[in-house]
């Protein structure tokens, strides 16, 4: 009997995110996260104090057969697994990360489930991959019945949800994101892209990637994670301010602004860490985001507008505090 051949690379990753505010009224500390997350009995959690509070969970395998997303209607069954993951970054925001890596060819008829299960995390087709279609098809949404990694993140997402630990009271209201990513390899000397960063409707987010062959799974989905964190984080806090009548002639009491404001401070500003937890061959993928449209100066200037407005609304309350009684 001939040895089995070892996979082809990958010539497409893909994955979908899903990021939230964790349904607790207190953040976790590391040992409740590591409760939370404890996904299976044979693995650890990975936690980490520094920079920041992070935990994340053993890796989950999902086996499927199904044809791939395609923008050109080609119907491309595959088989393998998905690998899924999900973290917990200061106690306070929750991810569920589903991705896989697709080779550019595979064989014409399917393998015993034995032979993939030793590949965790790659998704083989049955024969050639067109890669830029599926790679096309992956942005645009998977059709009924085509691959679809962003059902895996939504169920791992409510299994984790449902955790005796979660007292299901957040701090404040917020809405959840989804990331969706695709990632093909550069030219040989090419430096690693972001060629595309999409703001959709429905809170989806699309990114496009190019990246150097042999890239892992594992580092795009962290830089991924890192995009979806950062950009949630954006979003919650800008919801924050449009709830807001500001400025003269605004109705809003000091109150409503402090309440309102006031949960920013306490659960999200000091979460803002770009590229702590990505690799460093593709920490520079963050560069285009920065430059246009420049995520951490908007950052910076919502910080500042927040702050100023606590001390607007908080000076004159306390001068109403010590007023005398007349």
């Amino acid at each position: 009997m001939a040895p089995r051949q070892s996979t082809p690379p990958a010539v497409l990753a893909c994955g979908e995110i899903r990021t939230c505010l964790l349904p607790a009224r207190q953040a976790l500390d590391i040992r409740s996260a590591a409760q939370l997350l404890g996904l299976r009995a044979d693995e650890r959690v990975l936690l980490s104090e520094r920079p920041g509070l992070y935990a994340r969970s053993p890796e989950t395998l999902t086996g499927v057969d199904c044809p791939l997303p395609s923008a050109n209607g080609a119907r491309v069954r595959a088989v393998g697994t998905v690998t899924a993951h999900a973290a917990l970054t200061e106690g306070r925001v929750l991810q569920t990360s589903a991705h896989c890596r697709v080779p550019g060819t595979g064989p014409d008829q399917r393998r015993p489930w034995g032979e993939y299960l030793v590949r965790p995390g790659v998704v083989e087709p049955l024969g050639k991959l067109p890669h830029e279609a599926v790679a096309q098809g992956v942005l645009g949404g998977p059709r009924h019945g085509d691959l679809d990694v962003g059902l895996i993140a939504d169920g791992l997402l409510t299994r984790v949800l449902r955790h005796p630990l979660l007292d299901q009271r957040p701090p404040f209201r917020s809405r959840p994101t989804r990331l969706r990513w695709a990632a093909l390899p550069a030219a040989p000397g090419e430096c690693p892209s972001l060629e595309r960063f999409t703001l959709a409707e429905d809170e989806l987010r699309t990114v496009r990637l190019r990246v150097p062959e042999g890239t892992t799974g594992a580092e795009l989905a962290a830089l991924c994670d890192d995009l979806a964190l950062h950009d949630w984080l954006l979003t919650t806090v800008v919801r924050m301010l449009d709830g807001l009548r500001l400025g003269a002639g605004a109705a809003q009491d000091a109150g409503t602004v402090v309440r309102t404001l006031r949960p920013a401070v306490d659960h999200l500003l000091h979460l803002w860490m770009p590229g702590a937890r990505v690799g460093r061959e593709l920490a520079a993928l963050w560069d285009p985001l920065e430059e246009r449209p420049g995520f951490t100066r908007q950052w910076q200037a919502l910080v500042q507008r927040i702050r100023d407005q606590l001390t607007l609304h908080a000076i004159p309350a306390a001068h109403r505090e010590v007023e005398p009684a007349p």
